[in-house]
């Protein structure tokens, strides 16, 4: 009846919905945005997820929205979606080992936070170290507490992520290659206004080195190819996101942004196809939020499937 792609808070939320409504729905896990589980299987320790008042690891959140999917019987595939055909009912779905057919499907792929290959920022290196993308997520931890932070970006992602810092490190350094912010002129002046934030112009990163974490970050100058190293506490990339559409090959109406374009809760351009979580959500991008859109389209392809019943 329900094929759910995807693996992070949304895909599992889904789940737990669906099974429990009967609708015995088949997860494929995938590899699309990295391990099984998204975004939070490379985050450390998740503060902000209710119920955790001493917080939880993202990897081990994860595992426990899985397990309660597969309590109530649902079937988890860890692989790939290849394609999916939505000319007709039911839709086809190739999978790396075949082909499946399913009434409805929920796409919760998520979305994967864009980061420039510099030396040091890689998964093995500093990431997770000190060097993120998700300043919401991680700011609060301690190893960023009174530190000098720096902010890649010039757009209003970077100006939210640097405001947000300014709680919590000395100083805050945003970072732009150009001489003027992309953002909105009302984000741009609150961060040129702000007592804690410096504006670094005409700048690019090409290094970060530390030891354990991130201890300095070196610049160039765009113009003079001049390089600065910089005492750092944290790097944040705020270069926007990449939903995890590709497999879709657009046969799915998509915002002017890529993600997934929703009406009426979570309905797709397709009837019979849903979307969830990051894949639809640049704006909030958070687990609660993933999890919580994740039910919402369970809910609505409960309601969908029993009008298509009531029709036959």
């Amino acid at each position: 009846k329900l094929v759910i792609i995807g693996s992070g808070p949304a895909a599992y939320t889904a789940a737990i919905y669906a099974a429990r409504a009967n609708l015995q729905p088949v997860v494929y896990e995938g590899f699309y945005s990295g391990p099984p589980g998204g975004q939070l299987m490379t985050t450390t320790e998740v503060e902000n997820f209710p119920g955790f008042p001493e917080g939880i690891m993202g990897p081990d959140l994860m595992g426990l929205f899985r397990k309660q999917a597969e309590r109530f019987g649902t079937q988890i595939i860890g692989e790939d979606i290849t394609s999916v055909d939505v000319s007709e009912r039911p839709f086809k779905i190739e999978s790396s080992s075949g082909v499946v057919m399913a009434e409805a499907i929920i796409v919760a792929t998520g979305a994967v936070a864009k980061r420039l290959s510099v030396p040091g920022t890689a998964d093995h290196e500093f990431w997770q170290k000190g060097v993120t993308a998700c300043a919401v997520c991680d700011g609060a931890i301690p190893i960023f507490r009174e530190k000098h932070l720096f902010v890649i970006g010039g757009g209003d992602t970077a100006i939210e992520e640097a405001l947000f810092l300014t709680k919590f490190g000395s100083k805050i350094f945003i970072v732009h290659r150009r001489d003027e912010l992309r953002a909105s002129k009302i984000m741009a002046q609150r961060a040129l206004n702000h007592p804690k934030i410096e504006m670094i112009w005409n700048h690019v990163l090409t290094r970060v080195e530390g030891d354990t974490v991130v201890r300095s970050v070196t610049l160039q100058n765009v113009n003079t190819m001049e390089e600065t190293k910089h005492t750092a506490g944290g790097l944040f990339f705020a270069i926007g996101h990449e939903p995890n559409t590709s497999f879709l090959n657009g046969k799915i109406e998509l915002e002017s942004n890529g993600y997934i374009k929703v009406f009426k809760g979570t309905s797709t351009s397709v009837e019979g196809i849903f979307a969830a979580g990051d894949v639809q959500d640049h704006i909030y991008r958070q687990a609660i939020t993933a999890a919580g859109s994740g039910c919402m389209a369970a809910l609505d392809v409960e309601r969908w499937l029993a009008l298509q019943e009531s029709a036959h």
